[in-house]
């Protein structure tokens, strides 16, 4: 029995050997399994549910049992090492002699002894398993810790050389060169739009590529979506998204795609920094728009010289030498931040150095110099109408500044032009006071209703008569004057006949009553004629 390590095969062997000591027979045999008496089925003859009972209630002493076919039944209790092993029940025709009892005896504490070395070896088995999964846990979570030390010191070196970038004030230049740095991969940081910000690697494209604008919304969208990084062909993208609004994207440029989750994580934490940078730049830009605002409200409705020049000073605008007010107007185009920095950045492109702010629904700017001192003034409407995507606009650009003083002065001859433009028959485009000539006397407070009036008085009969016969007098008048009342230059301007002129003119001197060889109605019409010009469509002289 010592030398069996199965407690099952140890309990064999002692019921075997119960009938060599006398006439009696081991009728049933149990192990204690999880603090459970369990029954041994192929060695318990004798057991019934009964006796399973009657041995549980014996609480771990020996004691008497009723077998079925035999007069007299014990229940030996198994102990090793003063705990429960089992139980092994005896049967008998009479009760054993006292020298039979003592080699039952001297059997179940052999027995017990036995169970209890094999339970040992088995908790020491177990033990020497348990020990080494423990030793090999232990050497595992060792090399985690090694590991997660490993990590944390990259993770740690990216942490510092970012930080480094922002408080030397690197920018995006500094971004791409620490994260090209770390990774060994080229890194790339552009705007939302797909223009390039900064490169640091080689293998820079030249001209960089501009990408559909449709399917690079698209690939943002899916970035977003993901919160990672992402794959896109020989690229891996990460956004700078602080609140949700992107506002640039970085990458690194890995075609044999073998970026780690090292690298993944410093471009993580490079799009952090971006994000940071691009939001740090945007709000600085907001605090300088605002204050650039307050400068030119403060202009437009007057100031002393000398704030004027320190405020501007500070914002980077020199206000000495000349000045013009622009006021800009769009259709369909709220006058909002949006297309504030629109009209900034159109005007930037043409090389106007200008201070901007908005008024009611209009864009105002302070611009050095004017059409004479500036020419890239004269494209701003364009430069604006492909900005916006539209060419309904009009622009008023004010009379010369010479100092600041003079600001509300342009600011009021900007907003002439421009209502001039906006009532003048092409709506669209520039219009300059100095170039207004006459129209000078046509402005915001001016009373359009008497200006019609006056125009009606004196060509109403001519206008009337077109309407009706589909004719154009007015417009062969106001050629007329306009060619100074030469016949043929007028015959040409309207490319017709010299005879045809004639009985126009024969036509309106009919029609109107008047005698155009009279100085003052030559010049009460040809004013009028201007003013038709100037204001002829919806609402105005011919309503």
């Amino acid at each position: 029995m010592f030398g069996c390590d199965e407690e099952s095969e140890i309990l064999h062997l002692a019921m075997a050997r119960v009938g060599t000591v006398g006439p009696c027979s081991a009728e049933a045999g149990y192990l204690l399994v999880d603090q459970h008496l369990t029954r041994s089925a192929a060695d318990s003859p004798g057991a019934t549910a009964a006796v399973d009972r009657q041995v549980r209630e014996l609480v771990e002493r020996d004691g008497p049992v009723a077998l079925s076919g035999w007069p007299w039944g014990w229940a030996f209790a198994l102990r090793g090492l003063g705990e429960l092993c089992g139980y092994l029940v005896v049967g008998a025709r009479s009760r054993p002699s006292q020298e039979e009892t003592f080699l039952l005896t001297v059997l179940v504490q052999q027995a017990s002894a036995a169970l209890a070395g094999a339970a040992a070896r088995r908790r020491e088995r177990a033990d020497t398993v348990e020990l080494r999964r423990l030793r090999d846990e232990m050497a595992l979570q060792r090399e985690q810790l090694t590991t997660s030390v490993s990590d944390l010191e990259r993770q740690r070196g990216v942490h510092d050389a970012l930080a480094g970038v922002a408080a030397s004030e690197g920018g995006e230049d500094g971004i791409a060169q620490a994260l090209h740095v770390i990774t060994g991969f080229p890194a790339v940081i552009e705007d939302r739009f797909g223009n390039l910000r900064a490169w640091a690697g080689s293998g820079c494209p030249d001209p960089y590529p501009k990408p559909d604008p449709v399917r690079r919304e698209e690939l943002l969208q899916e970035v977003a979506r993901r919160f990672e990084p992402v794959r896109f062909r020989e690229r891996l993208i990460a956004l700078a998204q602080p609140r949700g609004e992107v506002l640039g994207v970085v990458a690194l440029v890995d075609p044999e795609g073998t970026a780690d989750e090292h690298t993944v994580f410093a471009l993580r934490h490079a799009a952090t920094s971006l994000a940071l940078e691009l939001t740090h730049a945007r709000n600085l830009a907001e605090v300088e728009l605002r204050v650039r605002r307050d400068l030119v409200d403060d202009l437009l409705a007057g100031t002393d010289d000398a704030s004027a020049y320190a405020r501007s000073e500070a914002v980077g605008h020199d206000l000495h030498g000349p000045h013009r007010v622009v006021a800009v107007q769009w259709r369909d185009r709220t006058a909002d931040d949006s297309f504030v920095r629109a009209v900034h950045r159109s005007a930037s492109s043409v090389g106007m150095r200008s201070l901007v702010t908005r008024r009611s629904d209009l864009v105002v700017l302070v611009t050095q110099g004017g059409p004479q001192e500036n020419p890239e003034d004269c494209a701003l409407y364009a430069a604006l109408t492909r900005e916006a995507g539209s060419a309904a606009g009009a622009i008023g650009v004010g009379g010369r500044c010479g100092a600041p003083g003079d600001m509300p002065r342009s600011y009021q001859q900007a907003l002439r032009a421009l209502e001039v433009r906006r009532r003048s028959r092409e709506t669209y485009g520039t219009t300059s006071f100095d170039d207004l000539g006459l129209y000078r006397l046509l402005g915001p407070r001016t009373d359009y209703h008497e200006v019609e009036e006056f125009a009606r008085q004196w060509l109403g009969s001519l206008l009337d008569y077109d309407a009706l016969h589909r004719t154009a007098l007015v417009e062969t008048l106001s050629q007329y004057f306009e060619c100074g009342g030469n016949y043929d230059a007028t015959a040409a301007a309207l490319a017709i006949h010299r005879s045809t002129l004639r009985y126009r003119l024969q036509r309106i001197r009919e029609i109107s009553g008047t005698d155009l060889a009279n100085v003052d109605s030559r010049l009460n019409l040809h004013v009028a004629t201007r003013i038709w010009n100037v204001m002829e469509g919806p609402g105005a002289v011919t309503s």
